[in-house]
């Protein structure tokens, strides 16, 4: 995973990547996720930056600890995962999107098509 020093840190990014893992359906509700240790080595980090990352997702639902058998997805992780990125979205990424929008005299209309074609591709 590559990283961006001039976005947010760098543990909320590993959350954005464990939630968009989430997103992806690549790991489902009450699936257990890469250990602390795994992660910081599969991503490259400090085990205490993944601690932190999982630390927050706790805090929002994300996923839970269980003692001693490691961290799974909550039940509720898809749509709770969803509600946070769908926020962080709309809060950060919207604005300046729609400013480049503006500035260069792009309207909804000419998105829309290009829009289809890119949820062909994932769908």
């Amino acid at each position: 995973m590559q990283f961006d020093n001039n976005a947010q840190a760098i543990y909320l990014q590993i959350a954005d990547y464990v939630c968009e893992k989430i997103l992806l359906k690549e790991w489902p509700p009450d699936a257990k996720i890469p250990s602390v240790r795994d992660l910081a080595m599969q991503l490259e980090v400090n085990p205490n930056t993944v601690a932190r990352s999982y630390d927050f997702l706790k805090q929002q639902d994300i996923i839970q600890d269980k003692r001693g058998i490691g961290y799974f997805i909550t039940t509720e992780g898809l749509k709770t995962a969803t509600a946070y990125r769908k926020q962080e979205f709309m809060e950060k990424e919207l604005p300046s999107f729609f400013r480049n929008m503006y500035l260069l005299g792009i309207e909804p209309e000419d998105l829309k098509q290009k829009y289809e074609k890119f949820k062909k591709q994932y769908a």
